[in-house]
């Protein structure tokens, strides 16, 4: 596995840091499965549980796929490596039992419903503890288990709209700028889902019990504006050089340029030394005392940088600037990005073989620890690849199973 050999040794012994510990996953979207591929990465024993199909199902709902050529898979299979899948229908009384004998052995469980499904479908974290009290239930919703907002549908835009982020994202006409859904869905749910479990696993070896982690990604979101926010609270406008260049100005020292080869670079001389270097550099040491100036000083500042940065190439400038230690990068086209051999020296672009897609290439994981490292294992499921293994271990026999089988209750 090229890119997968950063496999550290802990005192001479491969290991994972979440080797042991069981997960079972009820997830069907970006935030929960991405927050499990973490755990799984880092050595968890990941399962989903994923619903029967039926001629009811739709892509939405369910699996990462039924035939690998499945354009749903493509896009899945990025999210759900070093996973066992389980085909369970949760709507009868038998899946249900078997889903709460899982329970019994598990570590920890990660749903993404919208508040009040998992109760209906009896599988809540007040029904499952009763049996387990060391499960860490971790709930992974738009707006939370509680509040005025519970029970609204959403999707990261509606979050981040809600949270106030996305108003300081505008264009230089003010309009709102939609990035991608990296903000709630995968900063907001999926790495605060992570963080909470972690210290949930950390507090349980200390009280012994489990608890209910309520992962609101509106919530995240607003928590990514804890030091822009301190204008808002502060009695009068905090020095934060942060918030003066998120909310509403684009000054010059902090702006992407055109280039001469009709490509952008991004500059960013937010520390006064900084923006000295680029001054001194172009010739306009007048700009310097001028850095975070009102709007009309800022129109002549960026007036001269967009047609200076048009007259030399990408490179050319990329090359002036970074000899300067000035703050500069290209803005790179996705496929440049995980070209870089950066990334692949850092181990960020991994590849492997898999049985039906041939050589295959993701992104790796970005958590480096010295002692323990991210691997994949196995590659993503294909739904039900590990039921009969599964139930096996709960002392089904190969006659029941076959009969759950047909009977629609497993898959």
């Amino acid at each position: 596995m090229a890119g997968n050999e950063q496999q550290f040794a802990y005192r001479g012994i491969g290991v994972q840091i979440l080797e042991g510990v069981r997960v079972l996953d009820l997830t069907r979207a970006i935030p929960g499965e991405f927050c499990t591929m973490i755990l799984a990465d880092l050595g968890a024993e990941v399962i989903k549980i994923e619903p029967v199909p039926s001629t009811e199902s739709t892509p939405a709902e369910a699996t990462i796929s039924l035939t690998p050529q499945d354009q749903t898979r493509v896009m899945l299979y990025a999210l759900n490596r070093n996973k066992g899948s389980v085909g369970l229908n949760l709507k009868t009384e038998e899946g249900k039992n078997i889903f709460r004998q899982l329970s019994k052995r598990a570590d920890v469980l990660v749903e993404g419903f919208r508040p009040g499904v998992v109760k209906r479908l009896g599988v809540d974290y007040d029904t499952l503890t009763k049996e387990n009290p060391r499960l860490i239930y971790c709930s992974i919703s738009g707006y939370g288990q509680s509040g005025r907002y519970m029970e609204l549908a959403g999707h990261d835009i509606n979050y981040i709209s809600m949270a106030g982020l996305l108003d300081l994202i505008r264009d230089d006409e003010g309009k709102p700028v939609i990035p991608l859904n990296l903000i709630a869905d995968y900063a907001g749910g999926a790495l605060y889902g992570v963080i909470s479990i972690l210290a949930a696993l950390l507090g349980r070896e200390q009280t012994s019990y489990g608890q209910h982690i309520d992962v609101s990604m509106a919530d995240g979101a607003l928590s990514l504006l804890t030091a822009v926010a301190c204008n808002y609270f502060a009695p009068e406008e905090a020095p934060y050089f942060g918030a003066r260049i998120h909310c509403g100005i684009r000054p010059a020292c902090y702006r992407t340029y055109r280039t001469g080869d009709d490509r952008y670079i991004s500059v960013g001389c937010v520390e006064i030394k900084f923006w000295k270097a680029l001054c001194h550099l172009v010739g306009r040491c007048d700009f310097i005392a001028y850095q975070f100036a009102g709007d009309e000083k800022q129109k002549e500042m960026v007036s001269f940088f967009e047609s200076l940065f048009l007259t030399r190439s990408s490179h050319e400038w990329l090359e002036a600037l970074a000899a300067h230690d000035i703050p500069v990068a290209r803005v790179n086209t996705l496929a440049e990005a995980l070209s870089d051999q950066h990334f692949r020296q850092r181990g960020m672009i991994w590849e492997f073989d898999d049985p039906v897609l041939g050589k295959v290439r993701q992104i790796g994981s970005p958590i480096k620890l010295s002692g323990t490292s991210s691997r994949i294992k196995r590659v993503a499921p294909v739904l039900g690849d590990s039921t009969v293994d599964v139930l096996c271990t709960l002392g089904y026999s190969q006659e029941q199973v076959r009969e759950l089988r047909q009977r629609g209750i497993i898959w």
